[in-house]
């Protein structure tokens, strides 16, 4: 596929991993390489730069090729928080969201997001599968960077509350394998590629 000129993707590893003991998930080890490799293995042909959004371990994740920004809002904001650097670090008019723990991502999923967003005339389309929604994995519009600011200033956090403030659809996705995330060592080892 074509780079998406108008994509910019952002991997999200700036959580605490909480769920792995403090681990920094994105750079646990699955089949030799760690979890952040296979995401951008997937994304990274897909679109027109990459950057990683990330609040330790800044010399590990540059040592991957691709600038890496921390979290501007203070105060461990959640995911929102790393959309927002992502949003105010990219230069394209669209920008992807993924988790660095979620290593099966599919290879269609840029242009299927891409899809809905234009099909449905939404600024918002996220993946989603029969089991449930996958709001962390998302291609949004750049220029709603600033109402995220505000959202996030006034205290809000949580993803499906910010999107129902915009236009936004789910794109449907039928292999729930696909967005399965490496929360704890034990999912890790249960992965198996």
């Amino acid at each position: 596929m074509d780079h998406q000129a108008c994509i910019t993707g952002v991997v999200l590893a700036g959580g605490q991993g909480r769920r792995m003991g403090g681990i920094d998930k994105g750079l646990v080890e699955l089949s030799g390489r760690p979890l952040i490799c296979h995401v951008l293995a997937t994304i990274t042909p897909r679109v027109a730069q990459v950057v990683i959004n990330a609040n330790r371990h800044h010399e590990a994740y540059a040592a991957l090729g691709h600038p890496v920004i921390p979290d501007i809002i203070a105060g461990s904001a959640g995911p929102l928080a790393g959309f927002h650097a992502g949003l105010r670090a990219a230069s394209t008019p669209l920008v992807l969201m993924v988790p660095c723990d979620t290593p099966a991502l599919p290879d269609t999923l840029v242009e299927r997001l891409q899809a809905t967003l234009a099909d449905h005339d939404v600024d918002i389309a996220y993946a989603s599968d029969a089991e449930r929604a996958h709001p962390a994995v998302v291609l949004l519009k750049r220029d709603l960077v600033d109402d995220l600011e505000q959202w996030l200033t006034e205290g809000g956090r949580k993803i499906d509350q910010w999107y129902a403030r915009h236009r936004h659809a789910a794109c449907h996705f039928d292999d729930a394998r696909a967005f399965i995330n490496i929360n704890t060592l034990n999912d890790r080892d249960a992965f198996g590629r």
